[in-house]
Formats: C-alpha cells, sequence, structure tokens
C-alpha cells in the first residue's frame, strides 16, 4: 500500500484525548493547580526537548530510563538530543542556568507530555502526562511533609482518598546506600541459583532496583535480605522519624515500605508514593521525594537541598472515573441560538456577541446551518441546553426576540433590548 492510500493512526502508545474526556482532564488539573496556589508554588515551563547528557547526568547511566526508554536522537547540528523522559532534570537545569537557587528558596509545579519507549499498556504509554512539584532550598523534614500533605489533599478534593495509600521509605545518602548495596549484592550472590538472567543482569548494575522487583521469586529470597533501614546512620533516621510525627500529627495514614527506592539514581533520605489497588498492576499514581545532591551534580551550588513528586495524570483520570464517575458532569449549555434564515443569522450573530461581551461567563451556542426551526430546536434538546433563544423575520421586524424554556416548554417575547437583562437575572442574579 502506498503512503497516500495508507491509512494514517496515531503511533503506538501515544493517544488522542477527547472530549468529553478531555474536559475531564481540564477539571482536575484545574482542581490540582488551584491548591498548588494556595499553597504558593509558581508554574515553570521547561521545554520538551534536552541534551541527552543532561539524563544520563541526572537520572544514571545504568537505569532502565537511560539505558532502554529515552527517545533519542541526533539533531541537524549532529548535536544528541532527548525527549525528556521526566521533568525534575529539566526542572534543575533551568534553575542553575538562570541562578535561581542562590541563596533563595524555590517552589515549582510543571505540567506536560514526557516520553518513554516502554510497552504501553493501560495507564502506560510512550508519551504520558505528569504535573510534577519541586521544591528547592529547603531541607527539613516539615517540607516533605508538607508535600505528603498537599498530595492529600490533592485526593480529597478528587473524591478518591479512601481509595489511595501512602508508603514511605528513607534510602539514606549515596554513602549510606553504597555500603548496603555491598551486603545486598553479597546476599544475591549466595541465592543467584534462583535468579533469572535478567534478575541477575540487573542485580551487578544496581542490585537496589531489585528491591522494587516483581518477580515472585524475588520476592521471595528478599524476605531474608539485609535491610536498606540496618544502614542509615542518624541523621536519615532523624529525619525519617520527624517525618512521620508530622505526618501522624497530621491524620495522615502510611505504610513504611522497607523495599521502596524509586527507580532513578538521584534520590535520598525520603521516597514516597502513591499507590492503588484499583488500576490493576499499574498501582502508583504520585511518587517522589529528596534528591539534595541533584543541583551540584547538574553544576550548581553544592548542598541545594531539594524535593518533589510527580503525578502520572493518565492514571489519576482513570482512578477519577473509576471510583468518582460524579466529580465530572459535563457542563450544560445555557442557551442554544436559533435563527430562521441568513438574513436572521447575521442578527443573531451580532446579538450574541453582545451577549457575551455582558454575560461572559454564559455558555452560548449559535446554530449553523440550514435546518428548519423544529430541527434547531432538535439539536438544542440535545445538547441539553436550559433555554432557547428564537430569532425570524417576525421578530426582527418588531425588534423582539423569543426565549423558550427547553425544560418547561414555556416561552416569552421579549423586546431584544431587554434580553441581556432577562438572562442576567435567571443566570448571574
Amino acid at each position: 500500500m502506498t503512503d497516500v492510500m495508507k491509512k494514517l493512526q496515531a503511533i503506538r502508545g501515544m493517544n488522542d484525548c477527547l472530549p468529553p474526556d478531555s474536559e475531564l482532564w481540564e477539571q482536575i488539573e484545574n482542581t490540582l493547580k488551584n491548591i498548588l496556589a494556595t499553597h504558593c508554588y509558581n508554574e515553570i515551563r521547561i521545554p520538551i526537548i534536552e541534551t541527552t547528557t543532561l539524563f544520563k547526568r541526572a537520572i544514571g547511566e545504568v537505569t532502565d530510563v537511560v539505558e532502554k526508554e529515552m527517545y533519542t536522537f541526533d539533531d541537524r547540528n549532529s548535536e544528541s538530543v532527548t525527549l525528556r523522559p521526566e521533568g525534575t532534570a529539566g526542572c534543575v537545569r533551568a534553575g542553575v542556568e538562570h541562578g535561581l537557587f542562590h541563596n533563595k528558596e524555590q517552589r515549582f509545579w510543571y505540567i506536560g507530555s514526557m516520553f518513554r519507549y516502554e510497552r504501553p499498556q493501560k495507564g502506560r504509554y510512550r508519551q504520558f502526562h505528569q504535573l510534577g512539584v519541586e521544591v528547592f532550598g529547603l531541607y527539613g523534614p516539615d517540607i516533605d511533609a508538607e508535600l505528603i500533605l498537599m498530595t492529600a489533599r490533592f485526593w480529597k478534593k478528587l473524591g478518591i482518598l479512601n481509595y489511595v495509600q501512602l508508603e514511605l521509605n528513607s534510602i539514606g545518602s549515596i554513602e549510606e546506600r553504597s555500603r548496603y548495596r555491598e551486603s545486598l549484592l553479597k546476599f544475591l550472590e549466595k541465592n543467584k541459583a534462583q535468579l533469572t538472567e535478567e534478575a541477575i543482569h540487573r542485580m551487578h548494575k544496581n542490585s537496589l532496583r531489585l528491591l522494587d522487583s516483581k518477580d515472585q521469586v524475588v520476592q521471595k529470597i528478599l524476605a531474608d535480605a539485609p535491610l536498606l533501614s540496618e544502614y542509615l546512620n542518624d541523621e536519615s533516621k532523624q529525619h525519617f522519624l520527624t517525618l512521620c510525627q508530622f505526618l501522624n500529627e497530621s491524620g495522615i495514614s502510611y505504610r513504611v515500605n522497607p523495599y521502596l527506592v524509586r527507580g532513578l539514581d538521584y534520590y535520598n533520605k525520603t521516597v514516597f508514593e502513591w499507590v492503588t489497588n484499583h488500576l490493576g498492576s499499574q498501582g502508583a499514581i504520585c511518587a517522589g521525594g529528596r534528591y539534595d545532591g541533584l543541583v551540584e551534580q547538574l553544576g550548581g551550588k553544592d548542598s541545594t537541598p531539594a524535593v518533589g513528586f510527580a503525578i502520572g495524570l493518565e492514571r489519576l483520570v482513570l482512578l477519577v472515573k473509576k471510583v468518582n464517575p460524579d466529580f465530572y458532569l459535563s457542563p450544560k449549555l445555557d442557551v442554544y441560538f436559533v435563527s430562521e434564515n441568513n438574513t436572521s443569522r447575521a442578527k443573531a450573530i451580532k446579538l450574541a456577541e453582545k451577549i457575551r461581551d455582558s454575560l461572559p461567563q454564559l455558555k452560548l451556542k449559535l446554530h449553523y446551518g440550514k435546518q428548519k426551526i423544529s430541527k434547531q430546536l432538535s439539536s438544542a434538546n440535545k445538547c441539553s441546553a436550559t433555554f432557547a433563544l428564537i430569532l425570524g423575520e417576525n421578530e426582527i421586524a418588531k425588534q423582539k426576540i423569543v426565549i423558550k424554556n427547553l425544560l418547561t416548554g414555556e416561552q416569552n417575547l421579549l423586546m431584544q433590548e431587554d434580553l441581556i437583562l432577562f438572562l442576567n437575572k435567571i443566570f448571574i442574579e
């Protein structure tokens, strides 16, 4: 089949978002943005493409993301660039480049597309969308607690708080993890005969990544493995203990998961996930933690503390639709404007603009086409409009307009100059 004849389709794993789902997405996003605004977080907009070096340095070359999942290519200057697989690295790069972290506290959020070449499945796509939040310049567990409390407020507002569970862990510092990794590797070597080739490969590259393996054999082996918590120093232990105290005081329930490590190398100390058992295997809807060394790692000021999280919007939308379908009710159309012919339509367009100027929040739709009045009114009912405005030759001659209540069938004949006042009393006052 030639390219001309071949049916055009979206690339596998990259999906269209169509109404009414797009309206649900917008309502969910606006809910999150409103809460972020009340917590004094500011939006940052970062490029969708960055140099490949950025992600290799930030995420770690020995990770699935860098090794297998990134969309990387050479641009026309033969420079290697990558479609962003996550947002934190780009956010840090922007802060370093523009001097945003010099003795300053910053609280950012961003939203947009991310890209990873993975096997597409429900809730896991090659182009996916995240809302991310990043805080720079604050060391204490109090800001960790604020981020977790803010996410809990998200879920409460969306009506899904009872369907998600918070999991927490502390993975300590790089030095602490290094000591633990040696001990874990020795343990796994003793059980090597029970592991698959893939598990053995991962064990030698980054043994910590086996901790969150879904392989039941691996999980059974790890039941007797040493715990990362046994290798934490007093500072890391106290940070985590204080965070738990803050959450306890605020009434946030959680489960300490000693095998939670997160998939990116830049995390340290606090890591957390919000998970659900209502979406099958793709249970995490939000994940984050501290990454105190990343700013320095990307060329910024040393010892710049940082913490953040990202929400997978596809999974969040799926969860809201499943457990709280009443969150989104399609907004009803207020007014459907019907006109008899082209002459009356020209007048209707002019009058509609006056209505929109005076009542900008009114949902008003004009009918276009050559259908009879009866067909147009049928369309108004299909749109669930509350009122229909009817303008014909007779009404134009008398400077009047018919307004019909589509719920009761009652209709009135008004002077056109009184229409805006009438609508204002119905919909605004």
